[in-house]
């Protein structure tokens, strides 16, 4: 029986497919763009592998496209047929029912099963990491951090594929607000390997949440060539660092960025880009900064998907793109047809997505339409009660960071001066760095005729964009 690179014995796989296997395996640990062309040539040169067919089984779901979902689900099906799972052994039996798990819906089952899998195989990277993006698409801080923790000590320090797992375990430090050690093991990483975009990516959430934005201008800058492009993730971190030029007040570099990157004629569609591509124009809605042509295109690229219900984090990007462009009727039409298809499913088995639209999704989407409609007291009713459980619907803090902005700004114009107080304490608190928080400061005070609180709260969020400014205007961000 042949192994893989990591010791793993591989059932009914072919040297050829076992070599195939392990290139595919890199490319998801990097996010190489041809990664998905490996998983291919393995299911080519070992048809009747178990591991390379629930690998080209994850490739259909980690993309979050419900057709590239259901076709996977028919192969999947067809492969399964006839085979007979108590021949396997543990190790593909274990990735062969988290593929099942997954495509029918079950994303919690498919986590727990990975994670069951690593306790007795610490080195399997490709559980690993489906199961860490399994725990990012549900939003479970504690075990995007604690999965990959766990497994580290069996991997030795000169192992060269450890470097993506210490990028993968700073992410999950990150998101579960281990800031300091996240940017210790995020820039390990990165010095192991320059080119591991997931742990770029990782430090910058660090800056961004610390609201150290000049500090990630200069980190990203620095490493422009590793990350700028040839990656799985170069879009995604061209919308942080346009996220960073916001901060700093710099709305041009934010809209070269956009032009260049996020969307224009050439863009793919697929959906993650159309993801960040809606989450930024919805901060320049937020500011009252007029974006309708750029709105326009990006609503004609969403409804041009006319997507199913698959991932409840795509839908409320969908409405947020169909409610920035106007087309509130649009909206609406969506938000009802998620809602026919959540009372038309039944209880008989376990379907993630479904809880994410009907306790999160769908409340999410309404106030949306709500914002754009003026109505901000409905905003406040919908989402004050879910604010501390938008997680449990997947996506980053800077993600939902979009919804967290659209609550608080309803509620400085719905003038519940008590939440826009509170939620800004919350805030600032956290990151009393960013500019935007102090500006939101100054509105609030504004609003109570507090000009004394306004002047010091601007005059505060002015000196902390500064060096961001200076840093973008001496480089004007490559675009």
């Amino acid at each position: 029986m042949v192994t893989d690179r990591y010791g793993n014995r591989l059932y009914e796989c072919t040297a050829e497919g076992a070599e195939h296997l392990d290139r595919a395996v890199e490319g998801l640990l990097f996010f190489r763009p041809d990664f998905p062309n490996a998983v291919a040539d393995a299911v080519a040169a070992s048809p009747g592998s178990p591991l390379a067919q629930a690998f080209a089984a994850y490739l259909g779901v980690l993309g979050t496209e419900a057709r590239d979902a259901a076709e996977a689900r028919r192969r999947f099906a067809e492969f399964g047929a006839g085979l007979d799972h108590s021949a396997l052994p543990r190790r593909e039996r274990m990735h062969m029912a988290a593929a099942e798990a997954w495509l029918a819906g079950d994303m919690g089952r498919a986590g727990q099963v990975l994670e069951e899998l690593v306790v007795e195989c610490p080195r399997d990277p490709l559980a690993l990491a489906v199961g860490h993006q399994l725990d990012f698409f549900t939003g479970d801080a504690t075990r995007l951090r604690d999965r990959i923790g766990g497994a580290l000590p069996a991997w030795a320090a000169d192992d060269p594929h450890r470097g993506p797992l210490m990028g993968m375990y700073a992410f999950g430090l990150e998101e579960s607000g281990h800031y300091d050690r996240a940017q210790e093991v995020g820039r390990a990483a990165v010095e192991q390997n320059p080119r591991d975009i997931w742990a770029i990516h990782a430090v910058v959430h660090v800056h961004e949440m610390r609201g150290r934005f000049a500090e990630g201008i200069d980190f990203l800058d620095a490493r422009l060539d590793d990350w700028a492009s040839g990656s799985l993730l170069t879009v995604h971190s061209w919308w942080h660092y346009a996220l960073y030029a916001l901060e700093a007040g710099d709305t041009g570099t934010a809209l070269r960025i956009y032009d260049a990157v996020l969307h224009h004629k050439d863009s793919t569609g697929f959906v993650m880009e159309l993801l960040d591509a809606a989450a930024l124009l919805w901060r320049f809605l937020l500011d009252e900064l007029d974006q309708d042509a750029r709105w326009q295109t990006l609503a004609d690229a969403w409804a041009a998907r006319a997507d199913p219900p698959f991932y409840a984090f795509n839908d409320v990007h969908a409405v947020m793109a169909f409610a920035g462009a106007g087309r509130l009727e649009t909206a609406d039409e969506f938000v009802a047809d998620r809602r026919r298809w959540l009372e038309s499913q039944k209880e008989e088995r376990p379907n993630t997505n479904r809880v994410m639209t009907g306790e999160i999704g769908l409340p999410v989407c309404e106030a949306l339409v709500a914002y754009v409609r003026g109505d901000y007291a409905s905003v406040v009713e919908l989402l004050w009660p879910i604010r501390r459980r938008l997680h449990t619907f997947g996506g980053s803090h800077a993600q939902r960071d979009a919804i967290q902005r659209t609550l608080l700004e309803a509620a400085i114009r719905a003038r519940r001066d008590d939440l826009a107080r509170l939620l800004l304490g919350e805030r600032t608190g956290l990151s009393p760095h960013s500019p935007y928080n102090w500006l939101g400061q100054a509105r609030l005070a504004d609003a109570l005729g507090e000009a004394g609180r306004a002047a010091v709260a601007r005059a505060t969020a002015s000196e902390l964009a500064a060096p961001a400014a200076a840093r973008l205007s001496r480089n004007p961000h490559h675009m």
